[in-house]
């Protein structure tokens, strides 16, 4: 992968050899977010599960302390009287079967989470192929798949986050904004990885955390020190 000018000069800051305390890690990762846009911090962990075995699986969800610094656009599938509580709770987009056929033939996906009540989720199925690559589709785990669907989308407005383990088991999650102050990414960083140390699956065994890496949108990684956890 070839890097621009910018991305060498803040690489030089960071020191590959060393692992850093959280605090020290945050600074320098605001540090070297130098791009015009107010860039996302994300934290990538790698684990030592396997998740090629369901009983090594990690998913679930967070609430961010100090939220996640982007508006996030909520769409529930609902039917009855939870369609107006859907709305009173300030979702974006309500409905029923009328938006299968938008999101189906016609792309429709100005969402990023997608709240359902379990009696709909029949019907939500059938996105199951849309939906499910993109990392869409309700689940009951992660509090997306519920008849409280004011708290699932109070939740989600203050910042609640899913995370979930990738093919190569990892998590990837954002912690915040560069433009967040250091405390307010601490709180933020510490609420995610108390989350996946309680999330440990009882069947991993050897090395839970293999590494913990925190890096800004266009920034380099920058290790922190595991045992802080």
């Amino acid at each position: 992968m070839k890097h621009g000018k910018k991305y060498k000069e803040a690489a030089k800051q960071v020191d590959r050899s060393v692992l850093y305390d959280p605090a020290d890690a945050i600074a320098l990762v605001k540090k070297t977010a130098t791009a015009k846009f107010d860039e996302t911090i994300e934290l990538h962990i790698r684990t030592g599960c396997d998740g090629r075995h369901a009983e090594q699986q990690i998913r679930g969800a967070v609430v961010l302390p100090n939220g996640t610094g982007k508006t996030v656009k909520v769409l529930v599938f609902a039917k009855g009287d939870k369609l107006n509580e859907a709305e009173a709770a300030g979702a974006d987009y309500v409905g029923g079967d009328e938006l299968i056929p938008r999101i189906q033939n016609e792309g429709w996906l100005d969402f990023d989470v997608v709240v359902a009540t379990p009696d709909m989720m029949g019907i939500v199925g059938r996105l199951g192929k849309i939906l499910g690559p993109k990392g869409l589709m309700p689940n009951p785990k992660a509090g997306t798949v519920t008849m409280d669907v004011t708290k699932a989308i109070n939740d989600i407005k203050a910042g609640k986050i899913e995370y979930r383990l990738d093919k190569t088991n990892i998590v990837h999650v954002p912690v915040g904004k560069a433009s967040f102050e250091e405390e307010k990414l601490q709180q933020n960083l510490e609420a995610v990885m108390d989350a996946i140390m309680k999330a440990k699956p009882s069947a991993v065994k050897g090395q839970y955390l293999k590494s913990v890496t925190l890096t800004s949108t266009m920034g380099p990684g920058v290790k922190i020190n595991t045992a802080k956890f």
